[in-house]
């Protein structure tokens, strides 16, 4: 990866100037790294207990089928992974990959004006690189499983990710981040290149220890006619900050959908840009958050429809669940418009459980508290039921049932 060379040090340069983002920054209002920026972070390992690779292969389906890169603190664990080479898939650690890495890393994840994609980009160690040739269907899921653990002494990984889909091929790609052990960050950043008339779907599901750090960053450029979905999944993590970015080509459709659930003192932050850069371009999210405890979350997502863009149909949709007096939420659903024949829509609510469908439960004969859940599990099973990778889904199922009776006691 010699040619990264310039790329690291021009990124190290940037995060010297920026520094870590503070309130003052529109983008990070109401969420404050402070906390990030003042720990002194070392090295993670790179080796498991038995009890971190107990809870590790409880994450890795055995006999799932399809590719699987593990990767332990941001490193590759070659005895966990599968790479076996089909239809001539690329599946290879990126500091191991060369042509794509040279052709795309760090093309597409701007580090000029965001610090933790220029802390990544310059600190990276390693990470997954997938390179599917043009034409070819990839029926499996590609899993790519992120552990990171944590001591008495706080660590820190930067786990990088390049996945490029080429044109008329199609691909499931299924990110997990999973946690163990006292205070870590994990900074991890993804570009997805997808081709024209490519069929790419994606899945972020992040369980890591509620004592820890998680930034991440999906940046997603996708070519003409290309289709393209993303689901991410936020569960874990104390203070935890997505950004999911798209740029849409000409006729290509975007679904961008999420679900956070924080509970006690997590802090959950969703940041989403889907950029309408060419004509006839469709986009739909739908990002949904349940908060109990003392949690906070935010949501800020925007659309942006540049000049020229016409035929753009978009919409923007953020619901959030309140279940406990001292959760907050802070939403700020965005619209930047630059043409004219377009249909773009956005809204945002915040609410309560409907006391009226709880009294209607009851009356049947349900508890009030078993009302509750399935009335909360209804509205978290809308994203979960999206999910077209079966193990993941049904997995899911069980963990958002496990947290709602976990939160009602």
């Amino acid at each position: 990866m010699t040619g990264i060379e310039p790329i690291r040090q021009d990124a190290a340069r940037r995060f010297a100037e920026m520094g870590f983002p503070t309130t003052r920054d529109e983008e990070w209002r109401f969420t404050n790294v402070s906390s990030i920026a003042k720990t002194q972070f070392s090295a993670a390992p790179s080796d498991l207990t038995a009890e971190e690779a107990e809870l590790l292969d409880q994450h890795l389906f055995p006999n799932e089928g399809g590719l699987r890169l593990v990767f332990i603190n941001g490193r590759y664990l070659r005895e966990l992974s599968d790479r076996e080479l089909r239809k001539g898939i690329r599946a290879t650690p990126l500091r191991e990959a060369n042509g794509a890495v040279e052709t795309h890393l760090g093309r597409y994840a701007s580090y000029q004006n965001r610090a933790f994609v220029a802390l990544n980009t310059a600190n990276f160690e390693d990470g997954a690189c997938i390179e599917i040739p043009g034409g070819v269907v990839v029926e499996e899921p590609i899993r790519l499983v992120f552990f990171a653990t944590g001591g008495e002494v706080p660590v820190i990984s930067h786990p990088r990710n390049l996945v490029v889909v080429g044109p008329g091929s199609q691909a499931t790609v299924v990110e997990s981040y999973i946690g163990h052990g006292a205070k870590y960050f994990t900074n991890a950043v993804t570009e997805i290149v997808g081709g024209d008339h490519s069929v790419v779907d994606h899945y972020k599901v992040q369980e890591e220890d509620e004592r820890s750090f998680h930034v991440a960053t999906l940046q997603v450029q996708l070519g003409r006619d290309a289709n393209f979905s993303t689901h991410s999944i936020s569960l874990g993590g104390g203070l935890v900050r997505n950004d999911i970015n798209a740029v849409l080509a000409e006729g290509t459709e975007a679904t961008v959908n999420g679900l956070y659930l924080p509970s006690g003192s997590q802090h959950v932050d969703n940041h989403t840009m889907i950029d309408h850069a060419r004509p006839h371009g469709t986009s739909h999210e739908l990002y949904k958050g349940i908060l109990s405890g003392a949690s906070a979350a935010v949501f800020n997502g925007k659309i942006i429809v540049r000049a020229g863009a016409q035929k753009t149909d978009a919409k923007q949709t953020n619901k959030n669940l309140v279940l406990s007096e001292d959760a907050t939420i802070n939403t700020k659903p965005e619209l930047q418009i630059h043409a004219d024949d377009v249909r773009c829509t956005h809204g945002a609510t915040i609410g309560q459980l409907d006391q009226e469908a709880i009294f209607y439960l009851q009356s049947r004969g349900i508890g009030k508290e078993q009302a509750r859940d399935l009335l909360t599990y209804a509205f978290a099973r809308d994203i979960v039921d999206r999910i077209k990778v079966e193990p993941m889904r049904v997995r899911l199922e069980k963990i958002v049932l496990e947290r709602l009776h976990a939160n009602r006691n």
